[in-house]
Order: C-alpha cells, then structure tokens, then sequence
C-alpha cells in the first residue's frame, strides 16, 4: 500500500480552471469575464467535494461556498477562516480531503503550477481569445493528456464569447 492510499482509494484529483487563449486566468484577484454557464458548470461538478483553494483565491470568493468543504493553503499559521480547513501546504491540503472520491485545485495559479503534476483530471473552460489579466494558468504538456470531452458554447450577454468546456485525464 502506498501512501496515499491510507485506508482506502485516493481520491481522484482535478483542477478545475477558466482560461483565455493566452492563459490568463485572473486580474486584481478577480475574473476577467463573466460566464454564467461556466459558474454552473462549477458549482455542478464540486458541489459535495472538497475545493482547494489559495488565500488569495478565498479572499476573491469572501467565503466557504455552500455544499462544499473549502480548504485554504495559506504560509500564514495563524491565520483561521470560520467554515474552512487551514492547510499549511498542498500536501496537507490534499491529506485533509482523504475522505474525499475527487477533490478539486480551484486556484489560484501557484496552487495550479503546483498540483499540476499530481492531478488525474482537469476541467478546463477555454476561452477563445486574449484576455488581459495578472494571473496564468501553467504550461502543460499536451501530450500526458488525453481529451475525454469538449463542448462548444458560445454566450452574447453579460458579454460576447467563444468558449469550450474541455475535460482531460492523464493518459
């Protein structure tokens, strides 16, 4: 038995990330678009999970999302948000989630960068073009994923945009 397998199966883990053509996923700790459809394609695929998040990405939220465990990474260890789990690292974070059958990264792009390299899973909403920002998505290589699903949409209120809901497991 490895590990991670402490007491059972390990959870299944997948980041789930918005993302502009050129990588951009975050300005002044916000998004830079607005896509309903892409916030109730969030809250379907982690609502009962555990959502690992950086400080910066909670603070943008402002609180724990309903039907949902947040885990907070923070360096600080004195820092305590009621309804949250404090995790001191990503290790920490994930061994917290234990319990958990897929746990989610939801940000932001440290937290992303790191976990890169232990996820199975990721939900990634493409969005098909440039956007300016202050936050990117890392590099990854395409050629470890294989493409399981991808639906195009398209939206023309609160603004006109192209985008796809793609889903990629490690091959």
């Amino acid at each position: 038995m490895t590990s991670n397998e402490k007491g059972g199966k390990k959870g299944k883990l997948a980041i789930i990330v918005a993302m502009a053509r050129n990588r951009t996923i975050g300005i002044n700790n916000t998004l830079p678009w607005r896509i309903p459809v892409d916030l109730k394609r969030f809250k379907s695929l982690t609502m009962g999970h555990h959502l690992i998040m950086g400080r910066k990405t909670f603070d943008s939220i402002g609180k724990p999302l309903p039907g949902r465990t947040t885990v907070v990474v923070t360096r600080n260890d004195a820092l305590k948000i009621e309804g949250s789990i404090m995790a001191y690292s990503l290790e920490d974070a994930i061994n917290a989630c234990a319990e958990d059958d897929e746990i989610f990264i939801v940000g932001g792009a440290e937290l992303y960068a790191l976990a890169m390299p232990l996820v199975d899973t990721i939900y990634l909403t493409e969005i098909s073009q440039d956007v300016t920002g202050d936050a990117y998505f890392p590099e990854f290589d395409k050629t470890l994923w294989q493409e399981l699903a991808r639906e195009q949409c398209s939206q023309e209120t609160p603004q006109a945009l192209e985008f796809n809901f793609v889903t990629y497991g490690r091959k």
